[in-house]
């Protein structure tokens, strides 16, 4: 069942990618969407018998590398931590699948853009069921070259091919930390093998080596560099520069890439690696910190955004954040809990702007919004439970995940988990300020489109409100129904040997006997946000511009995204041109054209030319030419015989 899983996807793609011309929009689009929903299906399956069966298993597909001691296999984990992975990545695929049906019909590349959505799908299920470091790192690279392609999928566009290769060139900077980081454990371990790699650790846990005169403990150096490869892909605090250009592509792209799936990769792969990270106290605290930096940096971006997409886009950065120092805590099952449950609610919200967007002409700026609740009524209303989830409103999927973890992060009892637990909680009021903001932009007030783009303003068709109505369902009750397996009291049997916490750890127990005012404050806080919100957008709809003149540099810092593009283009992209010309100019045309094409080669040209000129065709010039080589012979000879 598992390679069905696995590769119906790519069959799908290869299907599609190959003759979807000839056989039509329609028919790529049936199979497609009918191969992940296969899978989607098939994957619940097993989430249910490895969840609460325990009938973990790898499945072998091919012997991949042999060479001297560096052996493994191409093959398939298939544990709890991999079927929760299944679950998430095939189910958001096929209700992106099945709405992109509706979003690209008029687009002239229907087949290509699904023959990429499914290659994404195959290569994301490539890295979650990976059993060794190599095959993680294929899948890695997988769901790299595809968001590539699906970011720049307009390519008739500067921007979306802009955008597309900076996600790209950003995601090779934690590639090359992620790629150093599996080199050293294998030096260490002598495997890149999960199980065997898992074994070997404690024995090397103390191992150390010298780099530049310095001595390093070996584990801590392995986990910062594999963890910077996470911060690449899953966009945090200093590679997180990509994600909200990222936006360029199509909506559902947004949905299943850069909301749902490939975004959450390095979250999964810190919780994958947990027996490695538990051995590093260093590299959890930096992954704390990193984690609950990130998830108030963008939180604080998304309070000024106008774009639709990009306010959600800075919502999936900071949310990341939030699943980051909850593992960097131990609270590895909280992490892939708010994984999950994101991944509906946040889908949902990319998704029903995606509506938003069809509805009001392809039009994405929230100043042009407003008053439209009453023309797309269901889409106002998936989208308020997608806000009342994401905002942590109890009883809804986000308020078990996103409290839990805030929970954890104050009793970690650590200056890093004190330090993530304010930064959470004031996170988790500018998370609701900003969502409830975008609500009321976007649907309600005056409108303050022009008459046209309101003239044509209407419902989703049906194609597009069906995934919207089944990702409603799983941020209303995703989380009240998992909760207890997941971050309960019966985790452990839930997660089995898919996550490892020291034993010494009980941060999941400790969790859950805080002080009620720690349990209390992200509601306080939500509710806080919620109000504000209302006054400023609702009651009085002119205070936000005069915020925005009273705190005029806060209000820039925060729209131009603390200038980290501006800082980024000062650094390393200007510089870089200024040596890329030099070596043009310089280099290339001076020295090499100079003494190269225009020089020697040109001379020989010359030479050559006079060289034809003696070539007449009269014999008389030539036996002249000859006479006159046999006199500078007889001169030369004769008077080199006088010098000796």
């Amino acid at each position: 069942m598992i390679t069905g899983i696995v590769f119906l996807p790519l069959i799908g793609a290869l299907i599609v990618g190959f003759f979807g011309r000839a056989l039509g929009d329609k028919v790529s689009q049936i199979i497609t969407t009918g191969l992940l929903m296969v899978a989607a299906a098939m994957s619940w399956f097993t989430f249910f018998d490895v969840g609460f069966g325990g009938n973990a298993y790898t499945v072998t597909v091919l012997s991949w590398v042999a060479s001297g001691d560096f052996i493994f296999n191409w093959a398939l984990k298939v544990d709890t931590l991999t079927a929760v992975m299944l679950i998430v990545v095939t189910t958001v695929s096929s209700v992106v699948h099945l709405y992109s049906i509706g979003y690209m019909h008029h687009d002239k590349s229907v087949p290509r853009f699904m023959a990429y959505l499914s290659f994404f799908t195959f290569a994301m299920l490539m890295l979650v069921t990976a059993d060794n470091l190599v095959q993680m790192f294929f899948g890695w690279e997988g769901v790299g070259v595809a968001s590539y392609l699906l970011i720049g999928f307009w390519f008739e566009k500067p921007s979306a091919n802009a955008a597309a290769m900076k996600a790209f060139i950003v995601n090779r900077v934690g590639d090359f930390g992620f790629a150093l980081g599996i080199f050293l454990i294998f030096v260490l371990t002598g495997s890149v093998e999960f199980d065997t790699i898992f074994a070997a650790i404690p024995a090397v846990a103390d191992a150390n080596f010298v780099f530049l005169g310095m001595e390093f403990n070996a584990i801590t150096i392995s986990c910062l560099l594999l963890f910077m490869g996470a911060m690449g892909k899953s966009a945090q605090l200093g590679l997180h520069t990509w994600l909200p250009d990222a936006m360029e592509g199509p909506t559902p792209v947004s949905a299943l890439i850069h909301a749902a799936t490939m975004v959450t990769a390095g979250v999964f792969m810190v919780c994958r690696l947990s027996p490695i990270f538990e051995f590093s106290e260093v590299a959890l605290t930096v992954v704390t910190i990193v984690g609950a930096t990130t998830a108030f940096f963008a939180a604080t971006v998304g309070l000024t955004q106008t774009d639709i997409k990009r306010v959600i886009a800075y919502s999936t950065c900071s949310q990341l954040g939030y699943m980051f120092f909850a593992a960097g805590v131990s609270a590895y099952p909280a992490a892939m809990f708010h994984l999950t449950t994101h991944a509906f609610f946040k889908a949902l919200l990319f998704l029903g702007a995606g509506s938003v967007i069809h509805a009001m002409s392809d039009e994405q700026n929230m100043m042009k919004m407003g008053g439209i609740r009453k023309l797309i009524p269901f889409t106002w209303a998936v989208m308020l439970i997608g806000t009342l989830a994401i905002t942590g409103v109890p009883g809804l999927s986000g308020y078990f995940s996103k409290d839990m973890i805030i929970e954890a992060a104050y009793a970690a009892g650590s200056g890093a988990g004190g330090y993530a637990f304010w930064l959470g909680v004031i996170a988790a009021l500018m998370t609701s300020f900003y969502s409830w903001r975008l609500m009321f932009l976007t649907f309600h007030g005056k409108p303050r489109a022009d008459e046209k783009t309101m003239a044509h303003v209407h419902e989703s068709p049906l194609v597009m409100t069906i995934p919207l109505a089944i990702l409603a369902v799983g941020a209303v009750g995703f989380g009240a129904v998992f909760a207890g397996d997941f971050i309960g009291e019966g985790y452990k049997e839930f997660w089995g040997s898919s996550i490892y916490i020291a034993e010494a750890n009980n941060i999941m127990k400790e969790a859950k006997q805080v002080p009620s005012w720690v349990v209390w404050s992200p509601f306080i806080v939500m509710v806080l946000g919620l109000v504000l919100a209302w006054v400023i957008y609702i009651k009085k709809p002119g205070s936000a511009d005069k915020l925005a003149k009273s705190f005029s540099g806060l209000y820039a810092f925060s729209l131009n995204k603390w200038y980290f593009d501006e800082l980024y283009d000062a650094i390393f992209v200007k510089p870089s041109f200024v040596i890329g010309r030099f070596f043009w100019k310089r280099g290339d045309e001076k020295t090499i054209d100079y003494f190269g094409p225009d020089g020697v080669a040109a001379r020989t040209k010359d030479g050559s030319k006079l060289a034809s000129l003696l070539q007449s065709g009269y014999v008389y010039h030539y036996a002249f030419a000859m006479l006159i080589g046999v006199v500078v012979f007889v001169t030369w000879y004769m008077l080199s015989g006088m010098s000796a």
